[in-house]
């Protein structure tokens, strides 16, 4: 069902510059991820939701290269973080050395102060450095001996992380996984995909030879564009009595927090914006809302690995959309 109210003002050459940004960054990360379009989908819609992006699945499918297709395709500052057990938190915020000549300690930014992070394998790095994303990501800001330092305005952190049972991995905290706006997973490739991916690599490497489509400026006249969208008063209503409803399902022992419900609404505006509409229907939502909130939820009961409780959480956010409906 579509309920339409009236949009909020936005102008249409914003809406049109948007919907003709994503469509320029989506055709040039699929020069190397031609077969994973609704990946790469969801992927731009949690950039210009102003978000942060978790990528699980098992080694190989191709995780890293559609982060670094997405980084290579703005022109922005990029760094990449190959997360490993003996990393520490100051690989990531960077740290202050003292200079004899002058008697002062200097602080040197770690790589988290660029606009786009890609974090490989995250979850291989100890909780103690996984920590040390959690002021960044949630306020975009790093404390270190006593001073706040911002990020960069445009700042996104796509990380990767092979499922949880797999060996060598430390599980992400709730806290965690809570400041990711969404987790997508890549599957195997169909074999006409495969063998697509075969003849185009036996040529050249697809990311190396992506070149920027956009800016930094760019991207986020399309976040601002985002804020603009309308979420009427009966879509905010449903979008709660989903959440809500994760917070009360008795097979659940953790349900989504406020801050799923705001990231939901923020992924439901960009996707709007994206299909070049200036309002948010159920349907927004509705489509959303397992990538937004899933990764958020703990089950109940003993499953024997982290996929078969993801599996399981899968098959209760169908039945908590299938009977939350738009009053």
């Amino acid at each position: 069902m579509v309920v339409r109210m009236e949009s909020m003002p936005i102008a249409a050459e914003t809406v049109e510059f948007s919907v003709e940004l994503a469509d320029r960054i989506t055709r040039s990360v699929c020069e190397a991820m031609s077969d994973s379009r609704a990946a790469v989908e969801a992927a731009l819609t949690t950039l210009f939701a102003g978000g942060h992006l978790l990528i699980e699945d098992v080694p190989g499918v191709g995780k890293t290269t559609l982060a670094a297709a997405l980084g290579r395709s703005i022109d922005a500052t990029v760094r990449r973080l190959q997360f490993t057990s003996d990393m520490l938190p100051a690989d990531v915020t960077g740290l202050s050395i003292y200079h004899q000549d002058t008697h002062e300690f200097t602080f040197h930014p770690g790589p988290i102060f660029s606009n786009i992070v890609i974090g490989d394998e995250i979850n291989r790095a100890t909780p103690k450095t996984q920590s040390a994303l959690l002021e960044a990501m949630a306020e975009r800001a790093v404390t270190m001996d006593g001073a706040t330092r911002q990020l960069p305005e445009l700042f996104l952190v796509v990380a990767t992380q092979n499922p949880g049972d797999m060996e060598g991995t430390f599980p992400l905290p709730e806290a965690q996984r809570d400041r990711f706006m969404a987790r997508i997973s890549l599957g195997y490739p169909a074999a006409a995909a495969e063998i697509a991916m075969l003849e185009r690599r036996s040529h050249r490497d697809p990311v190396g030879a992506i070149t920027p489509v956009a800016s930094v400026e760019d991207v986020l006249r399309a976040q601002r564009a985002v804020n603009e969208i309308h979420l009427s008063a009966a879509a905010a209503s449903y979008l709660v009595a989903i959440v809500t409803a994760t917070r009360t399902h008795p097979a659940l022992a953790l349900g989504a927090s406020p801050r799923a419900s705001l990231h939901l609404a923020r992924m439901a505006r960009a996707r709007a914006l994206l299909l070049g509409r200036t309002y948010v229907t159920a349907e927004d939502i509705a489509q959303l809302a397992t990538p937004v909130l899933a990764h958020r939820l703990l089950p109940l009961g003993y499953f024997e690995g982290q996929r078969d409780a993801a599996a399981a959480v899968k098959e209760i956010m169908a039945e908590v959309l299938a009977s939350t409906r738009l009053e």
